[in-house]
């Protein structure tokens, strides 16, 4: 299935794998990136390695992942956020699903899906589950018309930008990759430990969630304006980390945050 989705629009994700079991931080970030208008794709699946991935959590929060094709791309277009869950879009893996779950480990599906978004967005903010896979993702994401990406790894072994040192990233900008490291204090944001990162289940993820997008201050909205600053940076909407980082805060302290959710809840569920 193809999705349509509006010029500029982005897909952020990470696609699991690394075992971390934070809580939602590419889902947080991309609704954070929604409410500050740029159209968001999200392409994802249910959790592999955690005990809450991008679909778990948005479903408790109230998304309908069943909603049809034309209501995923009314909500990307209207809410600026829609999510096409993978077996949906991708009919060959509907039967690689079963054998995933069960091996719930790094496989090569963990990086073919941020390579195979429906809408083919051309710009992508992906998370990789090893530091060897973030150049190579790069390579292919540009060979496949791509034309700004970040594809980034946390010293920690996080498949986000963390917040907890620094963070591996190969970017792909006017057809070239290069490869470089950013810190949390590029964007004005304070180091945490990992124990402040670790999620739980869906519904307490949503719960978190729901709390930062509300204006709670602490680790889990630190890391989520970290990688909506740097998805906004791709974007072409943000200069640098800092001033990306500041554009996403103040998406979420003026509510817009929260609005981009409400609406994508509202449209998927008409």
């Amino acid at each position: 299935l193809k999705v349509s989705a509006p010029a500029g629009a982005i897909d952020i994700v990470g696609p699991g794998g690394d075992g971390a079991g934070t809580y939602n931080i590419s889902t947080a970030a991309a609704i954070v990136t929604a409410g500050c208008g740029v159209p968001v794709a999200k392409h994802g699946n249910r959790a592999l390695s955690s005990k809450s991935g991008a679909s778990d959590v948005l479903s408790a929060l109230g998304v309908n992942l069943d909603a049809d094709l034309a209501h995923v791309e009314r909500a990307i277009a209207e809410a600026k956020i829609g999510f096409m869950m993978a077996p949906l879009y991708h009919s060959a893996m509907k039967h690689v699903m079963p054998s995933r779950i069960e091996l719930a480990t790094r496989t090569v599906f963990n990086i073919l899906g941020p390579l195979t978004n429906p809408a083919s967005v051309k710009r992508q903010f992906t998370g990789a589950f090893s530091h060897d896979w973030i150049e190579p993702m790069a390579e292919v994401l540009g060979n496949l018309g791509c034309e700004a990406a970040w594809v980034v790894h946390g010293s920690d072994g996080l498949d986000e930008l963390t917040t907890t040192g620094p963070s591996f990233v190969a970017q792909l900008k006017d057809g070239a990759v290069t490869t470089f490291e950013v810190s949390p204090s590029d964007a004005g944001i304070a180091t945490a430990s990992s124990d402040d990162l670790k999620g739980g289940t869906p519904e307490e993820n949503a719960t978190a969630l729901k709390a930062v997008l509300a204006g709670d201050a602490g680790p889990y909205r630190d890391i989520v304006i970290y990688n909506a600053g740097a998805a906004l940076l791709v974007a072409g909407k943000a200069d640098d980390l800092k001033s990306g980082a500041e554009m996403a805060a103040a998406a979420i302290d003026d509510g817009r945050a929260t609005a981009a959710l409400d609406k994508l809840v509202a449209i998927t569920n008409e």
